[in-house]
């Protein structure tokens, strides 16, 4: 069976989202975009067809999913309580890439907490996003469309392969604005908690006097056994087939003769962000962007794009962990499965 295809890239009208949103309301799944990262949706109070994205992905249980909702009226359904950071982060990031992490209520099934009793949940700003939850009248469970592991998808063309015939609906609004999921916060002792880094960034908080942890997780590795706090954060993600090196350096200049000196006699594909690319004597070369916008936007594409090479070693320029840069960094390193050299 082929997904029923829906091109939002033309002027259409969001009546058309009633068909999927009626599929939502049926336990069945939809691929769909968002501000951040397409996802792969469903009716997140319904644990038969949640069961339905982790068979699609090939995703383990252990890893949360985060609900997306269109108003604060579902959020009240599914949590406890929103304390008074929580409210002031809702007001001013709200909608938009960030996710909270709440206690939740006993309505919403295990399945998408990863077995925590704590849910994950997010307001996008994508009014295609916004306007199927509203129509479903559901929270949707959805992480990045992709199979398990692999670059998330930002392009339709990049993951219809792949997803084709495991939804009913695939919605393709063209390339997504952000291309790095969601910022995954928790508020433990009035202290806001980064557990997975996004385009909201620790400055943006600290900016509205709220004070501000990054977890180590964020850059360091995923051990076995350890509690899965957030998607995103096991060991290897986001990767391509092809072994990856991410190569970083203050000293702009080292790290390109490190690059230089890591590819001599192999067959390289290099991503490079674009002030670089012509100091390479490479014959694949990526261009990533010039600026961290770009470059989030870009990345997941590249990492499939390069995989097709079938080049011994996947070689990346990393960026400075700061701002965006640190939600960058966070997706290459696990991309690198940890192969990374900082000079």
């Amino acid at each position: 069976m082929k997904s029923k295809y829906i091109d939002f890239k033309q002027n259409k009208t969001y009546e058309e989202l009633k068909a999927p949103a009626e599929a939502i309301k049926e336990g069945k799944l939809v691929l769909f975009p968002t501000e951040t990262v397409y996802g792969i949706g469903a009716d997140a109070l319904n644990e038969t067809a949640v069961k339905k994205i982790y068979v699609a992905k090939g995703r383990a249980s252990d890893n949360p999913l985060i609900a997306h909702i269109s108003n604060i009226e579902m959020l009240e359904k599914l949590v406890e309580n929103v304390g008074k950071i929580e409210k002031k982060l809702i007001e001013k990031f709200w909608p938009g890439p960030l996710t909270i992490v709440f206690k939740k209520k006993k309505i919403v099934p295990d399945i998408i907490t990863g077995g925590l009793d704590t849910v994950a949940i997010r307001m996008p700003s994508n009014i295609i996003a916004r306007k199927l939850i509203q129509y479903s009248n559901c929270p949707i469970a959805a992480p990045s469309a992709n199979i398990s592991g692999k670059p998330s998808g930002t392009l339709v063309e990049d993951i219809i392969e792949e997803l084709d015939g495991k939804v009913e609906y695939i919605i393709d609004s063209g390339k997504v604005e952000i291309g790095v999921e969601s910022t995954v916060v928790r508020v433990v002792d009035n202290v806001v908690h980064i557990l997975r880094p996004g385009k909201i960034t620790k400055e943006d908080i600290e900016k509205m006097g709220i004070k501000v942890y990054i977890e180590k997780q964020i850059l360091g590795e995923y051990k076995e056994g350890e509690k899965v706090m957030s998607p995103g954060i096991k060991y290897k993600h986001y990767a391509p087939n092809t072994k990856c090196i991410l190569v970083y350096s203050k000293d702009n200049e080292k790290m390109v003769e490190e690059i230089k000196r890591l590819s001599k006699g192999r067959n390289v594909v290099l991503l490079s962000k674009n002030q670089n690319i012509e100091k390479y004597n490479i014959q694949n070369k990526l261009n990533m962007g010039e600026t961290l916008e770009e470059i989030s936007q870009n990345i997941f594409t590249l990492l499939r794009k390069a995989d097709k090479y079938n080049a011994d070693i996947i070689i990346i320029e990393g960026v400075e962990k700061e701002g965006l840069g640190l939600a960058i960094m966070n997706r290459l390193i696990r991309a690198c499965a940890h192969e990374f050299i900082e000079i």
